[in-house]
């Protein structure tokens, strides 16, 4: 199997070398030159197996021989070991034809840790074959942060620094990436907003000399075995509502698209999947661009759904390089142009392609809220904000066909406007009841790139 860059001109890699460096060298995100086909009978034969089965016979063939297949086995098993529900990735039916699918039940309680816990497993298993040491850097909206440091706190071959908006995190997530008291992990706090960390994240990759003094890796969706993990619970869910025999559809609360596109990449697996619907909140650029053919930065309004408050969707590249029939002279000019003037205009049969690949719909904090109230009276069922908003953009497109719509994190991870909502005040799981008494090691940052490589230095030195 070989991944190539959307953009074209970074060289060609393999599955393990694509993990360990993340972003391309051109800027662009890397791809399977080509997507394995599951047979239909294929895709029924894993309907009621374990998870960790699933999660091996679909993402064996994108791993080929980068690990032996029983060295695979065991790191998916170990990834999983922690989450908190035999089934990991549990159906839960809200109404007629309508399924909620609860990714929440791992250590930090977000549908990140599907992907983040596995990759812990295969960088360790990487580097160690290596003998080499990295650092991993990301930015979070709340989310990604937590799950990566609880990936990979502790371990020797590997130093993790996440960034994170200031004051835009809900104190949940803040606390998860800052009590942690293993010396490799690091949780910095930038001046400014989600956007403004991944532009960071981004400048340190193209920064080639600091790139390669610290043995920079990433661990954003911008990685492309995250967005791997994530195909898997799309086979456990339509197949538990009977498929590959019918159809099912998906809506999916996203701000920065690799879990949609993570479904995307199921549907050209070979499973039926009808509809893939965006959900976004109020900053909508996913929506506008889908409605419009516009993708426009606007100014990132903080929301009750603060994992959804971006305006720069990296992984829409992605979806982008498909759009665009694989074209990546073309995704290089939309990107310089996006840089350059903070937009572009998605060419007519590239904007026909993204309509016939993907819906979309947009939810105000009003109507938020609202589905957090009516969901809990209707079916006593407690949704986080995003929960909400896929919920709510579901909705609009219930039918025949049974629709799944994912419930990324858990409502705990935003008691204040799960409590606004409802008048309840969803409680942490047992094992995490101590969140708010552990001491918090933050380190403030300003934005900017000379500033941060300065402390990712001198904390790697100390």
């Amino acid at each position: 199997m070989r991944y190539i860059s959307t953009r074209g001109q970074a060289p060609v890699l393999g599955f393990e070398d694509t993990m360990l460096t993340g972003l391309a060298r051109d800027g662009g995100l890397y791809v399977p030159e080509e997507v394995p086909v599951l047979s239909h009978a294929e895709i029924a034969a894993l309907a009621g197996l374990p998870y960790e089965e699933v999660a091996l016979r679909i993402m064996r063939p994108f791993v080929a021989d980068a690990f032996a297949e029983d060295d695979f086995a065991a790191m998916i098993d170990r990834a999983y070991a922690g989450f908190g529900h035999d089934a990991r990735a549990p159906l839960v039916q809200l109404g007629p034809n309508h399924f909620l699918l609860e990714l929440f039940h791992g250590p930090t309680l977000a549908f990140k840790d599907f992907a983040m816990q596995l990759i812990g497993q295969m960088f360790e298993t990487s580097l160690k074959r290596r003998g080499d040491r990295v650092t991993i850097v990301g930015a979070t909206s709340g989310d990604t942060g937590s799950a990566a440091i609880e990936a990979f706190r502790g371990l020797d071959a590997v130093d993790v620094f996440i960034l994170y908006p200031h004051g835009r995190v809900s104190d949940v997530q803040r606390r998860q990436m800052t009590t942690p008291s293993e010396a490799n992990v690091h949780a910095l706090a930038i001046a400014g907003h989600f956007d403004d960390a991944q532009a960071r994240v981004k400048d340190m990759f193209n920064d080639f000399g600091f790139r390669d003094r610290v043995g920079l890796a990433g661990v954003n969706s911008i990685n492309f075995a995250r967005v791997l993990a994530q195909v898997v619970y799309y086979f456990t869910a339509a197949t538990a509502l009977g498929a590959p025999h019918r159809p099912v559809s998906f809506t999916v609360p996203t701000g920065n698209f690799g879990d949609i596109f993570a479904g995307h990449l199921a549907r050209r697996m070979g499973l039926p999947i009808e509809k893939l619907v965006v959900a976004t909140n109020q900053n909508d650029i996913l929506h506008r661009c889908l409605t419009t053919g516009e993708y426009r930065v606007g100014e990132v309004t903080p929301s009750i759904s603060p994992s959804m408050d971006i305006q720069v969707s990296s992984n829409f590249e992605r979806a982008l390089h498909l759009a665009y029939d694989g074209d990546g002279a073309a995704v290089s000019q939309l990107m310089d142009e996006l840089r350059r003037t903070g937009g572009f205009t998605v060419s007519q049969g590239a904007l026909q392609s993204l309509r016939e690949t993907y819906a979309s719909g947009r939810v105000s904090e009003d109507e938020t809220a609202a589905a957090i109230a009516g969901y809990r009276t209707r079916t006593g069922q407690l949704l986080c904000p995003h929960g909400a908003i896929g919920v709510r953009v579901a909705e609009d497109h219930l039918g025949a066909t049974p629709m799944v719509t994912l419930a990324t994190a858990h409502p705990a991870k935003f008691p204040d406007a799960v409590e606004a909502a409802t008048g309840l005040r969803p409680a942490l799981p047992p094992r995490m009841g101590d969140l708010f008494e552990r001491d918090e090691r933050i380190t403030r940052v300003a934005n900017d790139l000379a500033a941060i490589e300065a402390v990712i230095d001198e904390t790697r030195a100390a």
